[in-house]
């Protein structure tokens, strides 16, 4: 009886462990869906708020988030795109950014924002690509004087989130507020397998109604 006793208590403190880490996972991926950044500012006013919605995209995630965010909130929207095409190919398009982020390289862009001042607010969509921003976007970054705008992030990942890319922002756009992001996780697959979201995105719907619009 003893015996039987003891393997009962052993179960149970088994079972009861399995249920506190898969009760932990299920948390900790309800979380990755969006995270804020840590950088905040008031809510923006909701008169003579000029916007812009600038975006990189390789996959089409953060072209159909910033395509969400110009229809809600009636922003312009702006592709920020190197003259040079990435491949077609995943895995080659990696080695290309990795190589890129190491030389420290700004890529030309196809096309400039003219009237840049008339914006006073700018919504940046961008995959996250080795722990930060893809050098497009730091080139349209350093093209600009963001000097007085508030620029509000949003990061397409598949479980890094931000990773230092807020961090590169402020030293790109020092005289700019960086207000509060959110990353979205690219965690579905389409039929080719690759990462996507889904929109529209009521996370990011109620992102843009807790900043006032």
């Amino acid at each position: 009886m003893k015996l039987k006793h003891k393997r009962w208590i052993l179960m149970a403190s088994i079972i009861s462990i399995l249920t506190a880490l898969f009760s932990g996972c299920a948390s900790s991926r309800e979380q990755v869906q969006i995270q804020r950044s840590t950088m905040q500012i008031p809510m923006l006013p909701t008169e003579n708020n000029n916007i812009l919605v600038a975006y990189f995209s390789w996959s089409g995630n953060a072209k159909a988030i910033a395509e969400q965010i110009a229809h809600e909130t009636g922003g312009d929207l702006f592709e920020i795109r190197a003259i040079t095409p990435y491949p077609d190919n995943y895995r080659e398009t990696t080695r290309v950014a990795r190589r890129e982020l190491k030389s420290n390289t700004r890529p030309e862009l196809t096309a400039r924002v003219s009237d840049i001042e008339r914006y006073n607010t700018v919504f940046l969509c961008y995959p996250n690509w080795w722990g930060t921003m893809p050098t497009p976007v730091f080139t349209f970054l350093e093209a600009y004087n963001f000097s007085g705008k508030v620029i509000f992030p949003l990061v397409t990942h598949g479980g890094r989130k931000f990773g230092r890319s807020l961090k590169d922002m402020q030293k790109l756009t020092p005289d700019a507020l960086i207000g509060d992001g959110v990353s979205v996780s690219a965690m579905s697959r389409n039929p080719n397998g690759d990462p996507v979201v889904n929109t529209p995105n009521n996370d990011v719907t109620a992102w843009l109604n807790g900043l006032g619009l």
